[in-house]
């Protein structure tokens, strides 16, 4: 049995599941190149269905999340989203009406699902699927949080664990607590969207005149160059209050917005950062740790957009009652398509458990179909070398190069993980400084992530337990290997790393054969794409980006290709 999901909100998106195996998941940003794109999936959709090589008309179920109201409103009038889409992401110029436009946001956070709005949103995602030949099929509404919850509690491989979901909001939540034990899945708690941490941190992304949904990220990151301070210190800790799992916000969120815009005017912006990351840190770790005290279980998993926090998540991973943990790699709102599938699955067919090793769930290329796109294009010089391919790699990259990685299937998420990847050596100034250059444009205080073997990670960083495939968790390095890693730790000397096992074999072989060179198997991996830009999804997308950086050097499946109009080309 096939099920779809579908996610037609903030980074929009497909994933099919065939009974209990998940067959694709993608987001359709990929496709139309827009970052986070809003718009009704249908190329991911197609994606989908090209890959398992099946029609419309093959899918018994499909399903949705989030029927609130403002979503209802949004698919009602779609230029709504799209309005909002270039105002939050900053494509237009500053409105005249910038205040009123949050306002009338954060004046709605509260409003979850009103009667009807089930209804209506389902008819309207109906209309579509037929629209793109969809017929007879069953269609299910999932509600935002189980969505989230669904990723996590059942890619876990834990049997039992609680699995905490925490975002900005959805379906007029912004947080649960469930259990999940022998197959079932049980809420047990939740938090109200006007109690939201995640709006609270979107809202201080915005002032300091970021992107919000996109780049709080920075915030965590623009933290650690504030002086340090104890908590008793900060301004902001009294917005919240948190009694056992009754997380409750003193202001709401239009007063908790201005006060928090006041009060920003008045500190510098690092310290602003600083005094936020801290009672998020404050705040989510103590509600951890008061929910296994609460429910007596010290196996974890979480979704939602605020557990991509790495530093929060370290404290937590800290935490000595915690006995295992797992953050799921798309936790968040570009990840509910599958949470979607996962929960009507669930529901219809009590599926709970799916095997989850990696998350290279996307688009592949034949080497054909890799050659006629080579072959078409001019400017640049290439030759097949499928069997020693992870040597000259290797090579390149110890010679402070940058090096553009293309390989198997994209991966599903935000995090590139070493098949659409560009990779450095990790302890090179230089690489990084050319990479920054040419390609990815980061702010100066943001830092870059490492790839290592699995068995590396021991040596390289403190406090390693379990294993983290997916770049979900902060590290502390070790200090004895601050210059093999200092190209990819922050000022803090903290690393968010992807620990390579099996599941990679491809990957894998590269790092062993940069072990040979430089003694340790880890190296620079960041998102191959250019800044602002979703990562690249086809073969041309590769080779528009290997043009419009200038790079030099690029391996597409098993072959190597450069740049003639590259710096230092031949």
């Amino acid at each position: 049995m096939y099920t779809l999901g579908l996610w037609d909100g903030h980074d929009s998106g497909a994933a099919l599941i065939q009974d209990d195996k998940i067959i694709f998941a993608s987001n359709e940003e990929r496709y139309t190149k827009r970052k986070l794109e809003v718009k009704f999936p249908k190329m991911a959709i197609a994606a989908a269905l090209q890959h398992a090589g099946i029609k419309p008309t093959d899918i018994e179920a499909v399903a949705y999340p989030t029927t609130e109201f403002t979503k209802t409103m949004s698919r009602i009038f779609p230029f709504q989203k799209e309005t909002y889409y270039k105002f939050r992401r900053r494509k237009m110029l500053k409105p005249r009406t910038e205040s009123l436009m949050h306002y009338m946001k954060y004046g709605m956070t509260s409003i979850g699902v009103l009667p009807g709005c089930e209804s209506i949103s389902t008819y309207l995602v109906s209309r579509e699927l037929k629209r793109m030949g969809f017929a007879n099929f069953k269609i299910d509404a999932i509600e935002h949080h189980a969505a989230h919850a669904a990723t996590a509690a059942f890619t876990s491989g834990m049997k039992k664990s609680l699995t905490i979901t925490m975002d900005g909001l959805g379906d007029g939540l912004s947080g649960t607590v469930n259990l999940f034990d022998n197959g079932t899945l049980k809420r047990l708690h939740s938090t109200k969207a006007r109690d939201s941490l995640g709006i609270f941190y979107e809202q201080v992304t915005n002032i300091l005149g970021m992107r919000e949904l996109e780049d709080e990220g920075k915030i965590m990151a623009m933290a650690d160059y504030s002086f340090p301070f104890d908590f008793k210190d900060n301004k902001l800790k009294d917005f919240f209050e948190l009694k056992g799992l009754e997380l409750k916000a003193k202001y709401g969120p239009i007063s908790q917005y201005n006060l928090l815009s006041r009060i920003s005017w008045a500190t510098p912006r690092e310290q602003f950062a600083y005094m936020s990351q801290q009672i998020l840190e404050e705040i989510l770790v103590q509600y951890v740790s008061n929910a296994i005290d609460e429910y007596g279980i010290d196996s974890l998993a979480f979704a939602g957009g605020l557990m991509s926090n790495i530093k929060a998540n370290m404290l937590i991973r800290q935490l000595p009652k915690l006995k295992e943990w797992y953050v799921f790699p798309h936790m968040g709102d570009g990840g509910i398509a599958l949470g979607a599938a996962m929960y009507s699955n669930y529901e219809r067919n009590d599926v709970s458990a799916y095997r989850f090793t990696d998350s290279y769930l996307g688009d592949s290329f034949d080497q054909d179909r890799i050659k006629v796109a080579l072959e078409r294009e001019t400017g640049i010089a290439f030759e097949e070398e499928a069997s020693d391919k992870a040597s000259h790699a290797a090579e390149i990259i110890n010679e402070d190069n940058y090096l553009l990685w293309f390989q198997g299937r994209m991966e599903y998420g935000p995090r590139a993980l070493g098949n659409r990847s560009i990779l450095a050596n990790a302890g090179s100034d230089t690489a990084k400084e050319k990479l920054n250059m040419f390609v990815k444009q980061r702010e100066w205080f943001q830092p870059f992530a490492p790839s290592m073997l699995v068995e590396e990670a021991p040596n390289l960083l403190e406090d390693v337990k379990g294993t983290d495939r997916f770049m979900t968790m902060g590290y502390k390095a070790k200090d004895s290997r601050k210059d093999i890693l200092r190209s990819v730790v922050h000022v803090d000397n903290t690393a968010r790393p992807q620990m390579v096992g099996l599941e990679n074999p491809m990957y894998r072989d590269l790092l062993k054969k940069i072990k040979g060179y430089t003694g340790y198997g880890v190296v620079l991996n960041t998102s191959f794409n250019i800044h602002g830009m979703p990562i690249v999804q086809s073969p041309e997308d590769a080779l528009l980006t290997l043009k419009k950086t200038r790079s030099r050097h690029m391996f597409l499946g098993d072959f190597y290709v450069e740049n003639k109009d590259a710096p230092g080309a031949k």
